[in-house]
């Protein structure tokens, strides 16, 4: 099938714009059933990329929600990236981490926390250290020194070998 540049008009700022025959080589490709409705700048501005513009300005991103609340685990004043909903626990930075990663490595990455939770920590690394320890003697065992001993004599002992004069020769 050929395909020629057509131009549509954009659905949000009205301008024209072509739509090329590759691009409609990749529409059919894809099995794509509308032509695009946006010019490439209002498609960049509604995904809120932040891409710049021809003219070198760039585009607004687009601003993300915060609200205060307390956490439902501690009760201390947290920030969050969304509007809690009804209903559903909301969780601190801190808190969320010992959720969601509750290892000692989670502990670790929490020490900031406040009291109950440095503590909480402080529970979890303890018990992952516990879990890894391995018995490890204090002193060299004396059947170790004796062997190493009597191996440093033995190549003491031995005379060096001296280079053979015929391999030059």
């Amino acid at each position: 099938m050929q395909f020629v540049d057509r131009v549509l008009k954009c659905a949000d700022c009205g301008n024209d714009f072509v739509f090329t025959a590759g691009e409609q080589l990749f529409f059919a490709d894809k099995q794509f059933k509308n032509d695009p409705k946006r010019c490439k700048l209002c498609k960049a501005k509604r995904a809120g990329l932040g891409r710049s513009t021809a003219a070198g300005a760039s585009t607004l991103p687009l601003s993300r929600t915060e609200t205060r609340t307390n956490c439902s685990a501690c009760g201390i004043e947290t920030t969050v990236p969304f509007k809690p909903t009804q209903g559903r626990p909301v969780l601190c930075r801190s808190c969320f981490q010992l959720k969601r990663v509750p290892s000692a490595v989670a502990a670790v990455a929490t020490m900031d926390a406040p009291g109950s939770m440095e503590a909480q920590a402080n529970a979890a690394l303890d018990q992952a250290l516990a879990e890894q320890r391995v018995d490890l003697p204090v002193g060299i065992p004396t059947e170790l020194i004796a062997e190493t001993k009597a191996a440093q004599s033995e190549s003491e002992a031995m005379p060096l070998s001296a280079p053979s004069a015929t391999a030059d020769a």
